[in-house]
């Protein structure tokens, strides 16, 4: 079980993956998040994402949350498409549904910023001669 978003009904897996949803969604240009964060959880953008989290859940209805692991599934594919191109799928850039458009430059600057991170971040690990499992800790 999990949490529906308040504004725009999508099911995230617990209160910090709610919290988390509804300030990238906010940041990203959609005011409707925004607006909604500032009325129920003013000073959001302070917040770490678990004491948010905290702070949202409280606002939102339980909702069925199914997991899907990549590595038990073979048909969980996103067709081949980049880390921007599904992210503004998920919050906004989809072609389907009312009130979505296309992301911001502001928006689009902050994936390009989030996507140059990350590429250091694993040429960085990669250099160190280290890699990462699944709880985040490097290993030799």
């Amino acid at each position: 079980m999990g949490y529906a978003c308040p504004v725009c009904e999508t099911p995230q897996a617990d209160a910090e993956h709610l919290a988390n949803h509804l300030a990238f969604t906010a940041m990203l240009g959609r005011e409707d998040h925004e607006t909604w964060l500032d009325d129920h959880a003013p000073g959001w953008d302070e917040d770490d994402p678990e004491t948010l989290g905290d702070r949202v859940a409280e606002h939102a209805e339980a909702a069925e949350y199914n997991e899907v692991f990549e590595d038990t599934t073979h048909d969980h594919d996103h067709g081949g498409a980049t880390f921007e191109e599904e992210l503004e799928r998920q919050v906004g850039g989809g072609r389907s549904g009312a009130g979505r458009g296309d992301l911001t430059g502001d928006a689009q600057e902050a994936l390009a910023e989030a996507r140059a991170m990350t590429e250091r971040m694993y040429a960085e690990e990669d250099a160190d001669g280290e890699t990462s499992n699944d709880d985040g800790e490097g290993k030799e």
